[in-house]
């Protein structure tokens, strides 16, 4: 597999599809790299194991809430000039 100019390596489609996934996670041990599926989105992967202490809470609202808080900052970087 050749690394592109960029520092892109491309997964082959049937891998991907397999995992089920659009995110990785890479571990750098020195000597290799792992790349290994990762949850799309980590907030919702997380929602059935957080159940138990949220009990009574909405925890999908409680994230969508937490991604409108992230994408107007990431928005207000944006249009600051700070991105």
């Amino acid at each position: 597999m050749k690394i592109s100019k960029g520092g892109q390596v491309s997964i082959p489609a049937p891998v991907r599809h397999r995992w089920g996934t659009t995110a990785v996670t890479i571990d750098d041990q020195g000597d290799r790299l792992v790349i290994e599926p990762a949850p799309a989105d980590p907030l919702d992967a997380v929602a059935g194991s957080l159940a138990e202490y949220f009990e009574g809470v909405d925890l999908q609202e409680l994230f969508e809430e937490h991604r409108r808080e992230e994408r107007e900052i990431e928005d207000r970087k944006v249009r600051d000039g700070l991105r």
